[in-house]
This record gives C-alpha cells, sequence and structure tokens, in this order.
C-alpha cells in the first residue's frame, strides 16, 4: 500500500552515538591498561623470577579484565542506549574468556616460579601456596568458580540449558570477584607497594561494582518504586499472540523510545520470578506501554491469563534499536513474524519517507497488521505484507531493491528470527547498504 509521503525530515548530525560509545570503552581499556603497566613497573621486580613476573602481570590484567567485564554488563542507560545490550554482551562473553585463560596463565606461572625457588614439583609448589600463603585459598576458589561460569557459556553448553540454569550459575561471577578481590588486597604486591596504585585499584573496582549496583539494582528499584506499573488490560490478537498494556504513575518521566526493550516481571504467585524480554509494540506515548507476545512456551501462553490490575516490576529501558541511531531522512523497516513489535512501534515514531516490508509465512500470521495498515495511511508509509514459506528467500537482494529501489539512501532496521536476520542483513550488504546504515538488534540476548 503506497500513500502520500510526509515531508522528510534531517538525520541526526555529528559524530555517531554507537561509534562515541564504543571508542570511549576503547579509550578507557587502553588507559587502564597502560596505568596498570606502570604501577607493575613501579612496583619493582627484587626477589622474582621471569616466571613470578609474567604471573604477576597476567594477575593485574587478569583483574583490569574482571573489573571491564563487571562494567560492560551493568545496563548503565548511557552505554545501553548508544551501544545496545546484545553487543555489550557479546563483548562481555569475549572478554570473559580472555579473562579465563589470563587468570589460568597468573596461576600457572606464579606456580612454576616459586616451584624454581624450592625444591618441590609444580603440583606440590600449588598445595604449598593454597596452605600457606593468605588469600590464594580464595584466589583458587574464585579461578574454579569462572572455569565453571566459563564452562556452561560456551556455546555447545549455553545452547543445552535453560537461560534461568544458566543466569543462576552465571550468578557466581560476583563470588569470585569478590573472592579475586580480597586476593588481591591481602598478597598483591602492586596494591600493597604504592599508595598510588592502592588508590588506582580502590577506585577502579569503586566504579565496577558501583556500576553493577547503581544499573542492576538501585535504577530498577527506583524506577519502579516511582512509576508503579500495572497491567490495565490483556488483549489477544490472535490464537497465539496477546497484547498486554499497563499503566502507572509519571510514566512521561520514563526514558523510553520506540524500538526498546524491558525485562518484564509480572508479579502473581507463579511468575513473579521469571523476567521476559519483550519489546515495546507501541511507542510510549506518557501515559501507557504495550508489549505483544507471541507463545513460545507455558510461560509466554500463561501472559493471556495475566489479571488485570497485576503489579508490574520492568527492568529497562534497554536496546540501542532506536531512531537515536538515523543517519538518513528516509527509512526502510523489514520485520519478520513477531519481529514486527519493536519495528511497529518504531513506524509511529519516525519521521520522512518509511517503506516498511513485513514477512510472514501467511496473512493470518501477519500480528497487528491492521494497526499497520492504519500507521502507514497516516503516515503516508509504503506497507509491503510478504507471505511464503522460507524458501525460496522472498527477500533476496533483487526482490529488496525492487520493493525499494533507493535503498542504499535509507537506513534500514530489521528485527525478525535469527535465521532470516542473519540472511537480509548479507543481503542488504550485498546490495551495498553502508554499514553504518544497518541498524539490527539480537534480543535473544537480553539478559
Amino acid at each position: 500500500m503506497t500513500t502520500v509521503q510526509s515531508p522528510p525530515s534531517a538525520p541526526p548530525t555529528g559524530l555517531r552515538p554507537r561509534v562515541v560509545a564504543r571508542t570511549g570503552l576503547y579509550v578507557v581499556l587502553a588507559a587502564n591498561a597502560v596505568a596498570v603497566a606502570v604501577f607493575f613497573v613501579q612496583a619493582g621486580f627484587a626477589g622474582s623470577n621471569a616466571l613470578i613476573v609474567l604471573g604477576r602481570l597476567a594477575g593485574l590484567y587478569g583483574a583490569l579484565l574482571m573489573a571491564f567485564q563487571l562494567l560492560l554488563v551493568a545496563r548503565l542507560p548511557w552505554l545501553d542506549r548508544r551501544i545496545g545490550m546484545d553487543r555489550l554482551t557479546s563483548w562481555h562473553r569475549r572478554v570473559g574468556f580472555g579473562l579465563l585463560w589470563t587468570l589460568v596463565a597468573h596461576a600457572v606461572f606464579i606456580t612454576l616460579g616459586y616451584a624454581q625457588f624450592s625444591s618441590l614439583g609444580p603440583v606440590d609448589e600449588f598445595v604449598e601456596l593454597a596452605t600457606t600463603i593468605e588469600g590464594v585459598l580464595r584466589a583458587i576458589v574464585a579461578l574454579v568458580l569462572i572455569m565453571l561460569v566459563g564452562a556452561v557459556s560456551a556455546r555447545f553448553a549455553r545452547r543445552r540449558l535453560a537461560y534461568e540454569t544458566w543466569h543462576f550459575i552465571h550468578l557466581y561471577t560476583y563470588l569470585a570477584v569478590l573472592l579475586a578481590f580480597t586476593h588481591q588486597v591481602t598478597v598483591g604486591t602492586t596494591f600493597t607497594t604504592s599508595p598510588a596504585a592502592t588508590a588506582y585499584w580502590w577506585t577502579l573496582w569503586g566504579v565496577a561494582l558501583g556500576s553493577v549496583f547503581v544499573g542492576r539494582l538501585a535504577l530498577p528499584l527506583w524506577r519502579n518504586l516511582r512509576h508503579q506499573l500495572r497491567v490495565s488490560a490483556v488483549v489477544p490478537e490472535s490464537d497465539n499472540v496477546v497484547s498486554i498494556y499497563m499503566t502507572g504513575r509519571d510514566l512521561d518521566r520514563l526514558p523510553a523510545r520506540a524500538g526498546q526493550f524491558f525485562l518484564w516481571r509480572f508479579l502473581t504467585r507463579d511468575r513473579w520470578w521469571q523476567a521476559n524480554p519483550f519489546s515495546l509494540s507501541a511507542a510510549p506515548d506518557g501515559r501507557s506501554l504495550r508489549l505483544t507476545a507471541k507463545t513460545a512456551g507455558d510461560g509466554t501462553a500463561a501472559l493471556r491469563h495475566i489479571p488485570v490490575g497485576t503489579r508490574v516490576f520492568a527492568e529497562g529501558p534497554y536496546g540501542a534499536f532506536t531512531t537515536l541511531h538515523r543517519t538518513r531522512p528516509d527509512t526502510l523497516l523489514i520485520a519478520g513474524g513477531v519481529g514486527i513489535t519493536p519495528i511497529r512501534a518504531l513506524l509511529e515514531e519516525l519521521h520522512g519517507h518509511t517503506v516498511l516490508i513485513y514477512r510472514v509465512a501467511s496473512d493470518r500470521d501477519a500480528v497487528l497488521y491492521g494497526e499497520l495498515l492504519e500507521l502507514a495511511s497516516a503516515k503516508g508509509a509504503e506497507l509491503h505484507l510478504v507471505t511464503g514459506p522460507a524458501t525460496p528467500d522472498k527477500l533476496a537482494p533483487e526482490a529488496v531493491a525492487h520493493l525499494v529501489p533507493d535503498v542504499c539512501d535509507r537506513d534500514v532496521f530489521v528485527c525478525g528470527p535469527p535465521g532470516m536476520t542473519s540472511a537480509v542483513l548479507r543481503n542488504l550488504r550485498e546490495l551495498g547498504v553502508p554499514k553504518q546504515q544497518i541498524h539490527f538488534e539480537r534480543f535473544s540476548l537480553a539478559g
């Protein structure tokens, strides 16, 4: 469907928010890496052989990576809006494996280094260090916990574990952080030999742990106490899709944008402990919030039975899938299945000429299609409903170019099942759409 388009609006100018945030993180990490090296050299190497020196340096950089990991998953709004939880979580995972091998190197080099000074073998020296030096046993427990978390975070294990099980095991990381920090305070040469180094490490850990406290505990608690969300309506959209409307206090002061999502907890007797990520399916209007979910198991199937008036604890808003990252006046939105929910919210907020391609298996799978028709008509947008089986690819490069000849001159927002999203991203690259104009978020990584 095509109607008269609305006047185009100018895209944001200046440096892209994601570039600014990503560069800032790199600069912070590099500056701290230099600081660690400086304090390490200032502490000196008296009484150490090469293995002990390497082990100490590996331990210090392991502590730095551990603090950086905490920052990545602190869910600080400034970082999350610019980079996105999915990318931050992915970086956290990669840094985590680097941390694991750094700490293993620390333990191995320290053990072998001290073994050179004694008549003991490596295993006996390891036991000797653990039983005679304060703080070493705590460090060993921390390393074991990090190895356990690393094992369950490997792809082959993560795919076989329920999210709740994986998340519960992952919480042991905080215990590992505490044990590792007390080990560093107790026996860390660099920590204890210089007042400046001591102040640096206390500040580093204070910022890292403080960020987690603020982003993951204090801010969600404060927002929920302030806004007092409750379910105001539960509306079935189809046999397997339901929309939930929520109202609360001062929602005009909740910094949510179209395209973002929350981790929702509906505080009923059987659901209060479950947090599920659902995108807003309507642009926030300061009066209410709406999510739309498709049945994907017993948990989501029970959503249509939530009583009106149920209190809601919502963590968020999260995500960088917003108009903050626009670079062009005009936009192409591509949605697949229930991935239409954040796309529908974006359509409501966008200015300039917009084309929406909605990919579904059949007409009856087109969730919220009536609303899309009304929105497209009101905003002068083009709406294309593309139906049919997954193969052949109906969003192949030539198909997209036929529907949107000026695709390379538009921002493109993509949301859908992982397979479809990956295929569309490949097709857009083949069409020559610049990378900075392609926006997507892998919501399966939320939480």
